[in-house]
């Protein structure tokens, strides 16, 4: 990085952080610090919404996804707009009705204080693991390859969010991810285009999507059902909807979004904005991974990508082994390069498709002698990572791209952390304020003294998630572990809600059984995979915790010896 990188990164995140400060500094209302006084309109709630769910992870990890596996990811989200239909109809306009700050309130008008309670607890345990690992996952792969330290990363991710997050609340959040979005689209297609730019002169953009397709990597739907399978139509609709239901509907993180708009209206054309949006945008992200793949079939790209993991396994006394792997690499790239070449030479079908199938098999070649590479560097050092898609995207901006963009998608990575942070902070403290602070106060407390706890409770959250981040190197694998963390919980929150909707007559006792036997069966059900006794993608939790929630809760009430008429 040169000086121009480092004025563009740090201008940008300081003009973010001070503009979300100073325009927010005199909230002194618990409505307005917790919900903006609901004056936000609907554009605002929409890049709020896509802001807090975007991490980091999302524009360092979804490249590298789409490079090693095509576009499959995006039936991730295909039943996220089935889910914001059914929020628009249903929970948004109960929780203004009610007016309530947290979704969590809610439980205790239909249920009693042990359901609100135990369900909020749920909440506090995943988002605030979660908000740790966004900002460890970014600081992890910058400081691996960039040699920044590790700590100052976290530190820097960390405060800056605590500063504007502690001073404004809601609206300074809501505020500063429109800028950060800004940021965010601006980067990503400057990269986009910039890639196209350097493929070779004689690849058109439509070629170049030919050369994705027949390696394998532009099969958006894949129709078969396997529930081993993460991603694939059926647990995109099923998995995916019960996902997405869980997380925009009951997920404080992102309630308190569209609980600050201006009317009813508002919140769900915010949240239908982002329904509309979002898997465009996934789309996207990923099709700059596939246009990172095809560039790197013709100019050669690292056996593997996390470059300091490979040094060190090198510094062992497999050094002679790994370098004959990179030898046998080289050689299989260049005899897929030789091919492709061939490819967009050829004017004869025939010819063309024969040279299509070679070049494919020169490339799984290659995958095959990375495979026995990563194999191999975990012999050497076993405290190397092997999964490196999570470097993909960013070796190729550092190498390639020229400095000041640089210092541009550094920020976008930056930004997106921190907005998804931001997010989390705001709502962690919401709900200990709200769900348990004031609820369990013995006493009235005055309105000031409300937005005082709220901001202690941001800090405090700022600063366990900030140890989190620190503390997380004893773990392994975290950047997979956002989507995974919240599908643990997810399903047995929405269970509670839905019986809480639907079922009117099953009362507290009988859901709050059902919601303990629920996520014990989601969590036995994780064990059971983590230790490879079963194989099921984690997009299935959602769905079985809800579903063990409900008929729980369903057959628990019918052996109660009273009916439990609904409270509302």
């Amino acid at each position: 990085m040169e000086l121009v990188d480092w004025i563009i990164l740090f201008g940008t995140l300081l003009g973010i952080v001070g503009y979300g400060t100073w325009k927010t500094r005199q909230q002194s209302s618990m409505s307005g610090y917790l919900k903006g006084d609901n004056s936000m309109k609907w554009y605002t709630i929409g890049l709020s919404i896509m802001a807090t769910q975007a991490s980091a992870i999302t524009f360092l990890s979804t490249p590298g996804q789409a490079y090693e596996s095509g576009m499959g990811f995006v039936q991730f989200y295909f039943g996220l707009p089935l889910a914001v239909v059914v929020i628009s109809a249903v929970f948004i306009p109960l929780y203004y009705k009610l007016n309530v700050f947290t979704a969590y309130e809610y439980l205790e008008k239909r249920f009693d204080i042990r359901v609100r309670l135990i369900t909020a607890l749920l909440f506090l345990i995943s988002r605030g693991l979660a908000a740790g690992i966004t900002i460890y996952a970014p600081a992890i792969v910058l400081s691996t390859l960039l040699g920044w330290n590790l700590t100052f990363t976290n530190l820097l991710v960390g405060v800056l969010v605590i500063i504007y997050t502690v001073s404004g609340g809601t609206k300074a959040v809501s505020m500063t991810q429109k800028w950060q979005m800004g940021v965010i689209f601006l980067g990503m297609f400057i990269a986009f285009f910039l890639i196209l730019d350097y493929l070779p002169d004689e690849l058109s953009f439509t070629e170049a999507v030919n050369i994705a397709g027949f390696m394998g990597k532009m099969e958006i739907v894949d129709t078969t059902f396997d529930l081993d399978n993460r991603y694939t139509l059926w647990t995109g609709l099923l998995g995916g909807f019960f996902l997405s239901l869980s997380y925009f509907g009951t997920d404080q993180s992102q309630v308190q979004r569209y609980l600050g708009g201006k009317s009813v209206t508002e919140s769900r054309l915010g949240l239908l904005f982002n329904a509309i949006l979002k898997i465009p945008m996934q789309f996207f992200i990923l099709f700059v991974g596939i246009m990172v793949f095809v560039f790197y079939q013709f100019n050669q790209p690292p056996a593997f990508f996390n470059q300091p993991g490979l040094e060190r396994a090198k510094a062992t006394e497999l050094r002679a082994d790994i370098e004959a792997q990179e030898q046998r690499y080289a050689e299989a790239h260049n005899e897929k390069q030789a091919y492709l070449e061939q490819y967009l030479a050829s004017t004869n079908i025939t010819e063309k498709e024969q040279a299509a199938e070679q070049a494919a098999a020169a490339y799984q070649k290659g995958e095959n002698i990375r495979g026995e590479l990563k194999e191999l560097l975990v012999k050497a050092d076993s405290s190397v990572e092997t999964k490196d898609t999570d470097y993909v995207f960013l070796t190729f901006i550092l190498n390639y791209l020229p400095h000041g963009i640089i210092g541009l998608l550094l920020a976008v990575i930056l930004s997106a952390a921190m907005s998804s942070t931001a997010g989390e902070l705001n709502a962690l403290a919401s709900t200990t304020v709200v769900d348990y602070y004031k609820r369990l106060r013995k006493k009235e407390s005055s309105n000031e003294n409300d937005v005082r706890m709220s901001k202690l409770f941001t800090l405090i959250w700022g600063l366990l998630a900030i140890g989190i981040a620190l503390s997380a190197n004893l773990f392994e694998n975290l950047i997979q572990l956002v989507n995974v963390l919240g599908s643990l919980f997810y399903g047995t929150i929405l269970g509670v809600f839905i019986v809480a909707f639907f079922l009117k007559r099953v009362g507290g006792s009988a859901v709050l059984i059902g919601a303990i036997v629920g996520e014990l069966f989601v969590l036995t059900l994780h064990l059971l995979t983590v230790f490879k006794l079963i194989d099921i993608s984690y997009l299935w939790y959602n769905v079985l915790g809800c579903l063990v929630v409900v008929l729980i809760s369903f057959i628990t009430q019918l052996l109660l010896p009273n009916p439990q008429e609904s409270k509302i």
